[in-house]
């Protein structure tokens, strides 16, 4: 069974600090291939330079909250914890550039770690509301970090939906679950977000 007790860690211990350093601009290459976009991504670059359309919340958050999710995919005592809910904490409170500063200098100290990068690329995705090439490259670090395992491929394909590409989304969550363990405790999560994104988006009154 793959499950929240087997994800890829390396990081035993960790404590967040905050410093000037924490808020230099991650640096982005000017091609970057994400592994799991490749079926939809001539759509997904063309609409990357428009601005952000997120998805309504209650299309994408009340399934998958951010902490929520990344416990069902990596457990909820990890090393990375701290840093994490630190940074949730700060975007919640609307200061997304400092949550963003925060898994800045995470992963500069720490490069190794893929919870760590998915989570700069959920705080980057909240910070832009919408998915940006930074983020899409911290989720592709993330991949190549854990290779097979789900979780940065199930957090791109949050970023998509939150990002207005609902088709692009469910693409994405269709090859994690259809590369899954049945018995996979996060399952249900994934197949939640495709059946909510599945619906026929909500109407503007």
């Amino acid at each position: 069974m793959t499950s929240a007790a087997n994800a890829p860690s390396s990081v035993s211990h960790i404590a967040p600090t905050t410093n000037d350093d924490a808020l230099e601009p991650t640096r982005v290459p000017a091609r970057i291939v994400v592994p799991w976009a490749k079926p939809w991504r001539q759509t997904a670059c063309a609409n990357a330079a428009l601005p952000g359309a997120p998805a309504p919340a209650a299309a994408v958050g009340d399934f998958a909250p951010l902490t929520e999710a990344r416990h069902a995919f990596f457990g909820e005592f990890t090393g990375e914890e701290s840093w994490l809910r630190m940074s949730e904490a700060l975007a919640r409170g609307g200061d997304t550039e400092s949550a963003v500063g925060i898994l800045q200098n995470a992963v500069g100290r720490y490069p190794n770690s893929p919870q760590l990068w998915i989570g700069l690329g959920n705080a980057l995705v909240e910070h832009a509301r919408g998915l940006t090439p930074p983020a899409e490259l911290a989720y592709q670090r993330a991949a190549e970090l854990s290779p097979g395992y789900p979780a940065p491929g199930f957090f791109y394909g949050l970023a998509l939906a939150r990002s207005g590409q609902r088709e692009a989304a469910v693409a994405v969550w269709q090859k994690v679950l259809a590369d899954a363990p049945p018995k996979a405790s996060w399952r249900p999560l994934v197949q939640a977000g495709i059946v909510a994104l599945s619906r026929p988006p909500p109407t503007a009154p």
